[in-house]
Parts: structure tokens; C-alpha cells; sequence
């Protein structure tokens, strides 16, 4: 089994392309244990002296599709694939924004999470504390974006650039071998294609 953690914001396109790979290998049975990390690209552009995101309602909005994820994953678990695909399906492909709460619920309800149960956790501001400790925890390794995996305490960030084919077992073998470099090729700083090969 392969042991991992893997962060996300909805907004980035490449956590979108690793992110519907690792649902697809999942859902296909795939011996992988994943954390998945909600970590927000908003922190990086606030003003200097502003507060932490996670911290300034003024902010929510850009958190509000990670907080609604960290609640289903935290608390209604066995939703939280479904939920983590179709909220990266909304933004990408059908150029939903994702910024009110009034949106999360019309990709989340019709799929079966309980919005009531959610909206009372992101009252709580519980979420958003959980997004805070994720960021912080991952500065550690100086994250800088998502996708980034963590792998037996290193850190990867991983810009893959297309979408799961309709065999999972694809998804499953493109993690699996991206996992494995990471685990067995630490020494392995940078690996990056000149130009995009198609």
C-alpha cells in the first residue's frame, strides 16, 4: 500500500488533473491510503498585515469550496470522493465559481451531502481552522502550490496536464509510478519537460 498526501485548491487546474486521476484509481480499488490536504492559493496574494485568509471573513468566499470539502471529508467521509469530483467537475467544466454557499449546494445536494450539517460546520469556522493548520503544516516543507504530494516527510509538487482516460487502471499506473519516484528517488530535485509534448 502507498501512503501519501496530496493538496488541493479547486481553482488550479493541475490539482484538478491529479486530483480526478486519484478518484478515478480510488474508486477502481487502488491500494493507495490518501490524505487529501485542502490548502489555499489565497494566501499567497493577501496584503501585507492583513490577516490570515482563514482567519478574515472578509475572505470566505474564496475558501468557502475548501471549507465545504474539509466538512464532507471530515464528517461525512464516504461522500467525500463524490463531493471532491464534482466540485473540481463544477469549476472546470462548467465554469462554476464556487463562491457561495448557494453554489456548493447545487453540486453537493443533488449528489447526497447533507448541506445543513455542512453550513453549521462552516458557521463554526471549524473548517477554516483545519485549512489554516494545513497550510501552516505544509509551509513547513515550503509548499508553494498545488498539487503538492508528501511522501515519507518530503514534499512534490506535480504539474500533470491531462484529465483520467476512461480506464482507471491508467490512473491507477500513472500514481502509482509518480508515488514510487517520489519514494524511491528523493535525490530527484527537478524533472520537467521543456515544452508541453502535444
Amino acid at each position: 500500500m502507498k501512503t501519501f498526501e496530496v493538496s488541493y485548491d479547486y481553482r488550479c487546474p493541475f490539482a484538478k488533473n491529479i486530483h480526478l486521476h486519484l478518484i478515478s484509481a480510488l474508486e477502481a480499488g487502488a491500494d493507495f491510503r490518501v490524505t487529501f490536504v485542502p490548502w489555499t492559493m489565497s494566501q499567497g496574494y493577501r496584503d501585507d498585515g492583513a490577516p490570515d485568509v482563514w482567519d478574515d471573513p472578509a475572505r470566505d468566499s474564496e475558501l468557502i469550496a475548501l471549507a465545504a470539502s474539509t466538512s464532507v471529508r471530515d464528517q461525512q467521509p464516504d461522500l467525500f470522493l463524490a463531493a471532491h469530483g464534482a466540485l473540481f467537475r463544477a469549476r472546470h467544466q462548467r465554469g462554476v465559481r464556487l463562491v457561495t454557499i448557494e453554489e456548493i449546494d447545487a453540486v453537493l445536494a443533488p449528489i447526497g451531502v447533507d448541506m445543513g450539517r455542512v453550513r453549521n460546520d462552516l458557521t463554526s469556522r471549524r473548517p477554516h481552522r483545519v485549512i489554516g493548520d494545513a497550510f501552516e503544516r505544509f509551509d513547513t516543507y515550503e509548499a508553494f502550490g498545488v498539487p503538492t504530494f508528501v511522501v515519507n516527510g518530503d514534499a512534490t509538487f506535480v504539474r500533470y496536464m491531462t484529465v483520467p482516460s476512461d480506464n482507471p487502471q491508467d490512473s491507477i499506473k500513472m500514481i502509482d509510478a509518480l508515488v514510487s519516484l517520489m519514494e524511491f528517488e528523493p535525490e530527484l530535485n527537478e524533472f520537467k519537460h521543456t515544452r508541453v509534448p502535444y
